[in-house]
C-alpha cells in the first residue's frame, strides 16, 4: 500500500488577496474536505477518517494541527458519560459554509462529476441542502429522516428553508435507511423513488407519500455545455 506523503512546511503565496490567503488556510490537500465532515458538529477523530476512507492517520493528525493552529478547528471534550476528545469548527470555522456549498454546486455542473465514487454521510446531508431547489422547497413542509449504519439525520423544511440535526429521527414522518450512495440516483432527480425501492436500493420507513414528495425537492445543476 502507498502511503501519503506527509508535508511540514506550508508554502505561501505572498499574495496580499483574500483568496490567496484561503488557500494558505484550507489550500493543502484534505484540509477543505475536513472542514466539511466537521460542519454538522463536533467529530471524534475515528469518524473524520471514517467519512475520507483515502485519508491516512498521519496527515488527518497534521491537517488538524494546522487548521487549530489557524484558528478554525478546536479540540473539544464530550461531557459525560462520553467523555472523549472531539474536534469541531470554531464560529469563524462555520463560516466557511456557504463557501463550501457553493463550490461544490459549481463543482457539479462539469461533465467530470462521477456520482458513482464514494460519498460520505455528511457530504449527503450537505448536498441536499446544497441542492434543494427553492421554487420547489416554498410551498412544502416536513421532517424527514436519515438511518445511515449507526448514524441518523432529520431533515426539516420550513419556508424554503432547509435545516438538518444530527442524531435524532424525532419527529420525523418517513426515514431513509441505507448508506450515501444509495440514495444520489433519487435525490439527484436522475431516478424515481419508486424505481429506486423496486431495486431495493435502499429502504423507506414511514409515510411513503411524504418520502416521494420531499425527493421531488432536489436537482443537480445542468451541467455546462447541456
Amino acid at each position: 500500500m502507498k502511503l501519503e506523503k506527509v508535508t511540514t512546511v506550508k508554502r505561501r503565496y505572498e499574495d496580499a488577496c483574500g483568496t490567496a490567503l484561503a488557500l494558505e488556510f484550507v489550500g493543502e490537500r484534505w484540509a477543505l474536505l475536513i472542514i466539511r465532515e466537521l460542519l454538522l458538529g463536533p467529530r471524534r477523530f475515528g469518524e473524520i477518517r471514517a467519512g475520507l476512507p483515502g485519508l491516512s492517520a498521519n496527515v488527518l493528525t497534521q491537517r488538524l494541527a494546522g487548521l487549530e493552529a489557524d484558528g478554525i478547528v478546536v479540540r473539544e471534550k464530550l461531557p459525560p458519560p462520553a467523555s472523549v476528545q472531539v474536534y469541531a469548527l470554531t464560529p469563524w470555522g462555520y463560516e466557511a459554509e456557504p463557501v463550501i456549498l457553493a463550490m461544490g454546486r459549481w463543482a457539479l455542473r462539469s461533465p467530470q462529476h462521477d456520482p458513482s465514487l464514494p460519498s460520505s454521510r455528511v457530504s449527503l446531508m450537505l448536498a441536499l441542502r446544497m441542492l434543494m431547489l427553492p421554487d420547489r422547497a416554498a410551498g412544502w413542509a416536513g421532517r424527514i429522516g436519515f438511518r445511515l449504519g449507526e448514524e441518523t439525520y432529520l431533515a426539516t423544511v420550513a419556508e424554503g428553508a432547509f435545516g438538518i440535526t444530527r442524531g435524532t429521527l424525532a419527529g420525523a414522518e418517513a426515514v431513509f435507511v441505507g448508506e450515501p450512495n444509495d440514495f444520489l440516483p433519487v435525490l439527484f432527480g436522475t431516478m424515481p423513488l419508486a424505481m429506486a425501492l423496486a431495486e431495493g436500493r435502499f429502504v423507506v420507513e414511514g409515510d411513503l407519500a411524504r418520502a416521494a414528495a420531499f425527493a421531488t425537492l432536489f436537482l443537480l445543476p445542468p451541467k455546462i455545455g447541456g
